[in-house]
């Protein structure tokens, strides 16, 4: 889908909200799946980047609705405009997006803090009964290619001094059996620009865009959270554990961590290379393959 700026955004919005005028709108460029837009730091507005991202939004707010009561975190209340241009909004949940040198600065009890909530939040996904998240709509994850068709995509564009490493990557991501914690419903989307975190507290306040949430492979919920930090996820996984009983395949965590970067990368224009640093992304992995 076309990308928009602000002026085109705010007009969309304001044919669905005249009453939204004199407000204040701000671009929020740090989405993948989707351009944001805050109004008045007490609204979010979200259009698609991409042809999936429109039925994700669909179902989101339906999703939404059924989860949110069982859920130990805050999540918006998230309601869809189907357009032209579609978009969803809701209420914006205080806080603002945790990144890696805010994570860095965090003490220990408010990293261990944040692992905890966040390892709670996707306990309690994990347990939802699937007869009813079926009924709101939720189905299969969106399905990664192959590893080698990854690996085809992205080896052209790749500096000399990474493909080796990246051609291995693929080859120990084919050789993976199927997950053994089997599917679930996770959000699989929990890095910082996911969630509104109260720095002054050092408190998670709330997590939001379930637009590719679904029922996938256990060990892909654990990926995204590695943007804020490596630590991060450590920390998570070893509380998961504690309250689930269950044993996690940290090296899968690892490969699969790995070729997500390298699928961003190989399907990303050049301008979103550069935007969202994807290179960098995958050469900082690199030394935290098994």
């Amino acid at each position: 889908m076309a990308e928009a700026g602000l002026t085109a955004l705010r007009a969309a919005i304001l044919a669905a909200f005249p009453d939204l005028a004199d407000a204040r709108f701000t671009l929020l460029t740090d989405g993948w799946e989707s351009q944001a837009v805050d109004v008045d730091d007490r609204l979010i507005f979200r259009f698609p980047r991409f042809e999936r991202g429109v039925a994700a939004l669909q179902r989101e707010a339906r999703l939404l609705a059924v989860i949110g009561p069982a859920l130990p975190v805050a999540v918006p209340r998230t309601r869809f405009h189907p357009g032209p241009p579609c978009f969803a909004w809701h209420a914006k949940l205080p806080g603002t997006s945790l990144l890696a040198a805010g994570y860095a600065r965090l003490p220990e009890a408010a990293r261990q803090r944040l692992a905890e909530d966040l390892a709670g939040f996707q306990a309690a996904l994990h347990r939802l009964d699937p007869a009813l998240l079926r009924q709101a709509g939720v189905g299969p994850l969106w399905e990664w290619p192959a590893p080698g068709a990854i690996l085809q995509q992205a080896l052209p564009r790749l500096p000399a001094g990474l493909r080796r490493a990246a051609t291995r990557l693929a080859g120990d991501c084919a050789a993976l059996p199927p997950d053994p914690g089997g599917l679930v419903f996770g959000h699989f989307d929990t890095h910082g620009w996911n969630l509104a975190f109260d720095h002054a507290a050092g408190r998670l306040h709330g997590v939001f865009d379930f637009g590719t949430s679904g029922f996938g492979p256990l060990h892909r919920d654990f990926l995204a959270p590695s943007f804020i930090a490596p630590d991060l996820t450590r920390r998570m996984m070893a509380q998961y554990e504690a309250l689930t009983g269950l044993r996690l395949d940290r090296d899968r965590i690892a490969l699969l961590t790995g070729l997500q970067r390298l699928m961003e990368f190989g399907e990303a224009t050049e301008a979103q290379i550069a935007e969202f640093g994807l290179l960098q992304n995958l050469q900082d992995w690199i030394p935290h393959l098994p």
